[in-house]
């Protein structure tokens, strides 16, 4: 059985990413899909103001929500489907989730952020250096505005 770990944020960002990662439906090995929800971060501000628990029931009405919208695109006869929520460092989420299932593609179908370098999914400078050629990018674009101006 072929594993693949999926990051998401937005179940709509990650429709539009994931269906180039569905293989050919007659062909090919059953697929165990580990779905990894990653909630929005809540602000500093808001969460002196709320209860852990009550954190905690609003990532799990996140989850529910997301994982309904995604879950049934990715339930195909003969494939498994897991999902779970991300907590602590990515990273390590990855390492322990191969340690459990074994080798794995781990796939990132999190919306891209300008600005803001998204925490890496697998030990490498790659998902670094995206975050900077981001903000490149941002800031060339932000020139181009002013000089068609």
């Amino acid at each position: 059985m072929d594993n693949v770990i999926v990051y998401l944020d937005e179940a709509a960002h990650a429709l539009t990413v994931l269906p180039s990662m569905l293989p050919a439906a007659q062909a090919r090995a059953p697929i165990r899909w580990i779905v990894v929800g990653c909630a929005p971060r809540v602000t500093h501000h808001v969460s002196k103001w709320v209860t852990h628990s009550a954190r905690q029931n609003w990532r799990d009405k996140w989850a529910d929500k997301v994982f309904s919208q995604l879950l049934p695109v990715l339930q195909v006869p003969g494939d498994e489907v897991v999902s779970q929520i991300a907590s602590g460092p990515l990273c390590d989420l990855t390492d322990a989730l191969m340690r459990q299932y074994g080798a794995a593609r781990v796939p990132d179908a999190r919306r891209p952020k300008l600005g803001n370098t998204r925490q890496p999914v697998l030990r490498q400078s790659a998902a670094q250096a995206q975050g900077l050629l981001a903000y490149a990018a941002m800031v060339a674009g932000s020139g181009m505005l002013l000089a068609a101006d």
